[in-house]
């Protein structure tokens, strides 16, 4: 319950800061950020990697309000191979993930699947090794897929919605186009395209180089009840939903059309999931088994 205030009391504070900054004028263009290997940690794995009660020492700010690089860095280990000083970025989250290049994961001799951050069930396993032990996830590493990230305010500028896919175009010295480059929106979010080094190594892109939505890619699920046929809707969206897998992402929250959604006990509910769930004004009922 007292970490549930922090979090509520951190979000807050996030959000008016944002609101006090002064946004730079829309100018069509995103900024990009090229995001190397690293590792999310849940405070559980903190400690057994660094010892009991051990919190993380920010190195530098990131991009995005509230988030930073680490001190401490960890090994990352698979059948193959195994990758040293992978950093950490913090804070310490729900769930432990590590994000990897296909290059990175061909070292490590896995093949992780390709995913939005926190979508880490049916992932693949990885092992991690710190200083005071080491910790095998069986699943959470995973290829992230390109993303931006931009306020509520972008969003509508942009003429995006959150979850939306979009194609952008990066000029420079070799121009590509990348496509299936998902939108997510939050009061917490600055804007920014992240890619990793395998994206950014085709294109010879640079951190500071920026990108243009070129074309705004159908979701069939983004799109607005309203211009859909009123029989349909009626008929299509159930009042509540009973979801029984293990973790519910932002993702299944978007895909559910139900204003209640109801999970078991055991199901483990991500940050994004329940940030969307305050966004979309819907319901979340924990069943006791």
């Amino acid at each position: 319950m007292q970490e549930n205030l922090v979090q509520k009391i951190v979000e807050e504070v996030l959000q008016q800061v944002l609101k006090n900054q002064s946004s730079p004028p829309h100018d069509g263009k995103i900024p990009i950020g090229v995001s190397a290997r690293h590792v999310h940690l849940a405070q559980a794995e903190v400690e057994q990697l660094f010892g009991e009660n051990y919190q993380l020492t920010p190195k530098f700010e990131l991009s995005q309000p509230g988030q930073f690089a680490a001190e401490e860095t960890v090994v990352i280990a698979g059948p193959k191979g195994s990758i040293e000083r992978v950093r950490i970025l913090g804070p310490a989250r729900s769930l432990s993930q590590v994000e990897v290049s296909w290059t990175d994961a061909m070292k490590l001799g896995i093949k992780p699947p390709l995913r939005i951050s926190g979508d880490i069930q049916g992932s693949s396993p990885v092992t991690l090794i710190g200083p005071k032990g080491s910790v095998v996830l069986n699943e959470g590493l995973i290829i992230a897929q390109a993303h931006i990230h931009m306020s509520p305010e972008d969003s509508a500028k942009f003429n995006v919605m959150d979850g939306q896919s979009v194609q952008i175009k990066v000029e420079g010295i070799r121009p590509i186009i990348l496509s299936n480059v998902v939108i997510r929106v939050s009061e917490r979010y600055r804007l920014e395209m992240h890619i990793d080094t395998d994206e950014a190594n085709a294109g010879l892109i640079q951190q500071g180089t920026v990108a243009e939505i070129v074309q705004h890619q159908v979701n069939e699920q983004l799109i607005p009840v309203k211009e859909q046929s009123p029989v349909v809707a009626k008929v299509e969206k159930p009042a509540i939903y009973h979801y029984d897998k293990k973790l519910l992402s932002q993702l299944e929250v978007l895909e559910i059309d139900a204003q209640e959604i109801v999970v078991p006990k055991k199901t483990i509910v991500t940050a994004l999931a329940y940030d969307k769930l305050r966004e979309l004004n819907k319901t979340l009922t924990i069943r006791s088994e």
